[in-house]
């Protein structure tokens, strides 16, 4: 299994960018695929999460209304669009999926997921 995130970069605040997580080895459908970021010296921060066969998706309060999770299965690929980017966006956003063998744990825990990608740093400056 392999999840490999892209389109992080350099944007000037209130600006946009769209993260996209392109799996290998899983589909994305009946477990849930989360949005995480961290910052060093931080413990790793739940963005937002998709079930996709649920249709369900969630935030965390300083994602809601500002960042949209979705999803592409023919290209098994999960986004996340941000928009009204503030500096203290910037961090290393990873994707991560489970087996669902702890899917009893909430979708912003960390623990819940067994796959991750390496990470795609967004920087947002003032």
């Amino acid at each position: 299994v392999q999840l490999v995130e892209s389109g992080g970069g350099l944007v000037q605040a209130g600006g946009s960018l769209r993260l996209s997580c392109t799996a290998s080895g899983v589909t994305f459908d009946d477990y849930a695929i989360g949005w995480f970021r961290q910052v060093p010296g931080k413990e790793r921060e739940g963005v937002s999460c998709i079930i996709i066969s649920h249709r369900a998706t969630d935030y965390s309060d300083s994602a809601k209304g500002r960042f949209t999770i979705s999803s592409d299965k023919v290209k098994n690929t999960v986004y996340l669009q941000m928009t009204t980017l503030e500096p203290e966006d910037t961090a290393v956003y990873y994707c991560a999926t489970e087996t669902g063998r702890r899917s009893w744990l909430p979708w912003f825990s960390p623990r819940r997921y067994d796959y991750w990608g390496q990470g795609t740093q967004v920087t947002v400056s003032s």
